[in-house]
């Protein structure tokens, strides 16, 4: 590239720019800025990393830098609604305070006695270059003793007799090194098991330790005294088993509520043995309900040997209404909105059961001189009752109570090609354990009618079954469901997390073995209720990761592999069953269904892209950066495609399969507001597999070039 006079003008202006908004223009006279902390450590650091350390430093740096640099263009000097609003969205340059140094110093060495590092030193060294200044902490470890016998000494009795039973859990043992971090771990550990087993007004507080470690031996005296470390020993008492004593529940009026609902989804009862597990279990019962803002479970001692339980339940929303709406553009001039409306009504007929009522749609319009458009309405509606219908509540007793869903949906598609209708009834389970979710369907059904076909679409659709199958009249019905388990459950997870998701399909195998009743059609194809049938199976796992690399910067992974086969009375796969890529959350450099199946250039038969396959393989990759306020910025990566299973029948063909793998990336901006994050993506096609195989690989002169790369609009993260 030839380099001119104004190329260096214009850099020359951005450096005295940037230079002029330097991360301590706005500090006070006689001000430092604090730019970094280090910890090094002075000889071995005997098991120690800055890890370990850096979050005791009294005084933290700004990681944010893009942030500090927005602080930065405002005019100190100035107190007006500009300067006010980058002061807001900023993040201030972080003063300098030497005074908090030698506190510093004192935190670090208590935490490492904590850690098992006894009588460790830790110095502090300042370093400033203009008005920035780094401080260095220099620590010394102090000496680590391994403990090499434990003396257990505990009340007698019915006590005596448990703690027997617990010996086998208690985390330090013999040979490990002796810490207070240690310790209190397990005097946490301990005390909850014997709450657990009815000790109510036992705590950590009732365990004692002491290290001998003055003879030839470092020997753990392990305690537990019938008084705790906050009393005195006069104060002692034996350490009985609790029960339950009277039991009571009460609710908002506001929320009309069945009391046997209520009685059901209770477990703690009269007499029951006291435990911890149990009021914990409870509280998660009701707030499965979601039907409570607040639930508070409350033991209160009674008697020497009983507590009694009392339940409130606060009041909540119980109606709503929500509003998706997602949209998407490319070169092309293919413009696409997707709108969402549904209501709510949590405790339809008073015993915490969901209604939930939506409507949907998809429009797409191609601008220009083809100027078509397809349309898609649809509406939902679904009741989840909370129990699992044929089984009685009160003998589930798990922190989760499944709830039957029963749930219809209706589809209308206008294309320029054709108009289906669709229409989905199911019926199945749902629940979760932690953070483990399920749906099951034993029955699900969808039929699918179609006419207004096109005459150059039918011409098409005779030339090709496998679309053709998809466009006749026909019914789906079979089994269904997904597991799901996730690390972290916010709607926004905010830092590490992981998650794995499994889909499952089988279709039309219990109509199979009714087939000698069934009629046949002019074709010798079986039919219910004058319908052609799907045979198939299909399944898709999706995995993902988040890593942390800093507290404003993750790297997120996405794997995705789906394979669906027909089989007996069919030749295909459903159309609404098959795969594929491309929008707002897969291969982000195409538009929904634009890509695939592998190699194949878009089919002419269709106006608007639909491209599918029998098999899908897909990997994300994505780096997410905390820039300023609550502005993020993404930077990703995306290789996958849809397949045929006709095409990867051999090893050559695999090899072929291989090459047809597209590869895009992209960068976006999001606004992240914790309850919901908007996002912006602009992917960019780099190797596109249904070109001649020389020029497969997309070079930046066609980036903004029809077809080149995608716009989407999307609510979430992608994964």
């Amino acid at each position: 590239m030839k380099v001119r006079p104004a190329h260096i003008v214009t850099l020359a202006l951005l450096a005295g720019f940037l230079v002029s908004c330097s991360t301590t223009r706005v500090l006070p006279e006689g001000k430092y800025r604090l730019a970094a902390n280090k910890v090094a450590f002075d000889g071995d650091p005997n098991g120690l990393s800055s890890s370990d350390v850096t979050s005791y430093i009294k005084q933290q740096t700004s990681n944010a830098w893009l942030s500090l640099w927005m602080y930065n263009l405002s005019d100190p000097s100035k107190d007006d609604w500009l300067n006010n609003s980058i002061r807001k969205v900023g993040t201030p340059p972080v003063v300098f305070n030497g005074n908090l140094l030698g506190s510093s110093c004192e935190n670090i060495a208590r935490h490492l006695d904590y850690l098992g590092y006894y009588n460790s030193t830790v110095s502090a060294k300042v370093d400033t270059v203009k008005r920035n200044v780094k401080v260095t902490y220099t620590v010394v470890p102090g000496r680590r003793s391994r403990i090499d016998s434990l003396v257990f000494k505990v009340p007698e009795g019915e006590f005596f007799q448990d703690f027997s039973e617990d010996m086998k859990n208690v985390s330090v043992k013999p040979g490990d090194w002796l810490s207070e971090k240690a310790l209190e771990k397990e005097s946490e550990r301990g005390a909850a098991f014997f709450r657990n087993r009815g000790y109510y007004d036992l705590t950590k507080f009732n365990y004692f330790f002491e290290a001998d470690t003055l003879g030839p031996r470092n020997v753990l005296n392990y305690e537990i005294r019938e008084y705790s470390r906050k009393e005195a020993e006069t104060n002692a008492s034996p350490l009985v088993k609790y029960h339950i004593g009277k039991v009571d529940i009460s609710h908002s009026k506001s929320v009309p509520f069945r009391e046997s609902v209520l009685r059901s989804t209770n477990i703690i009862k009269p007499g029951d043995l006291y435990s911890e597990e149990l009021a914990r279990v409870n509280y998660n019962r009701f707030s499965a309900l979601r039907l409570f803002n607040n639930v508070a479970i409350e033991m209160t001692p009674s008697d020497s040997a009983k507590v009694d339980c009392h339940i409130t339940l606060g009041q909540s929303k119980l109606k709503g209404i929500k509003v998706n709406l997602e949209a998407s553009t490319n070169a092309n001039m293919l413009f696409g909105i997707s709108p969402a409306v549904s209501f709510y009504n949590k405790n339809i007929f008073n015993g915490g059961e969901w209604l939930s009522l939506g409507f949907s749609g998809n429009f797409q319009r191609q601008f220009g001189d083809a100027n078509v458009q397809a349309n898609e309405f649809g509406v939902n509606g679904s009741l989840s009752i909370p129990r699992f219908l044929g089984l009685p509540t009160r003998l589930i007793k798990g922190a989760s109570i499944p709830r039957t869903v029963i749930q219809g949906s209706f589809n209308f598609q206008d294309r320029p090609e054709f108009r289906r209708y669709i229409i989905n009834a199911s019926y199945g389970y749902t629940g979760n354990a932690d953070k483990f979710y399920y749906q099951l369907y034993p029955f699900r059904t969808t039929v699918v009618k179609a006419d207004k076909i096109s005459e150059d679409f039918l011409w098409t659709l005779l030339s090709n079954y496998a679309i053709l199958s998809s466009f006749l009249d026909h019914i789906d019905a079979g089994v269904g469901g997904q597991f799901y388990w996730t690390s972290d459950t916010s709607v926004i997870p905010a830092g590490r997390y992981s998650f794995a998701r499994f889909y499952f399909d089988a279709s039309g195998n219990v109509i199979s073995l009714f087939n000698p009743l069934l009629k046949e059609n002019e074709y010798g194809r079986k039919q219910l209720f004058g319908l052609d049938y799907d045979q198939y199976v299909r399944a898709e796992v999706n995995l993902g990761h988040c890593f942390c690399l800093s507290p404003s910067t993750k790297l997120a992974m996405n794997l995705v592999a789906g394979v669906g086969y027909a089989y007996g009375v069919s030749d295909y796969l459903p159309y609404e069953k098959a795969f594929y890529v491309g929008g707002a959350n897969s291969m982000r450099g195409w538009q929904v269904r634009s890509l695939g199946p592998g190699a194949d250039p878009l089919m002419d038969i269709f106006t608007i892209p639909s491209q599918t396959g029998d098999t899908k393989v897909e990997f994300d990759l994505e780096l997410r950066q905390k820039l300023f306020w609550k502005v993020e910025a993404a930077l990703f990566a995306e290789a996958g495609n849809v397949w045929d299973l006709t095409g990867i029948s051999s090893y050559e063909n695999m090899l072929k399969w291989a090459e047809t793998i597209a590869l895009d990336w992209g960068i976006g901006v999001r606004l992240n507001l914790n309850f919901i994050l908007l996002r912006v993506d602009w992917g960019i096609k780099m190797y596109e597999p249904c070109r001649d195989a020389g020029a497969r690989w997309v070079q930046p002169s066609e980036w903004f070039n029809s077809n080149g790369s995608s716009l989407h609009f999307g609510v979430g993260y992608p994964f």
